[in-house]
């Protein structure tokens, strides 16, 4: 038996750019992406503190120190620039894993350049 935890988590990370005609996808500045080590093509769920929504997708890297939030393709349709995300991924553990299982919590500043690790994994 698995089950299903929060891997890490991006907080606060605020939206810098909306494209539609964008394939699909998140791009996330690639230094936020290792800070929450996020991997390129890694499926995310997304909640938007701004306006309720939660939506799944995938996540792609931006440049490195550009602060970028993208919200590309369908999902641009799911915010605005300005709006504050929630950006997360998970993992499937067994439960004896599980109970000794700490996420990587990272807390966005509010250029999308600065972070603070709040918790890592052991």
């Amino acid at each position: 038996m698995q089950v299903t935890l929060l891997k890490s988590k991006l907080h606060q990370a605020k939206v810098t750019s909306v494209r539609q005609d964008y394939s699909g996808s998140l791009s996330i500045d690639q230094d936020l992406m290792e800070a929450a080590g996020f991997l390129h093509h890694e499926k995310i769920l997304v909640g938007n503190i701004t306006n309720g929504e939660r939506f799944e997708t995938y996540c792609i890297p931006a440049e490195h120190g550009s602060g970028e939030i993208g919200l590309n393709g369908a999902a641009a349709h799911r915010g605005k620039p300005g709006d504050l995300l929630v950006i997360m991924t998970f993992i499937n553990l067994n439960p004896e894993e599980a109970t000794v299982w700490e996420p990587r919590l990272v807390l966005v500043g509010k250029d999308n350049n600065t972070f603070n690790l709040i918790k890592s994994p052991q």
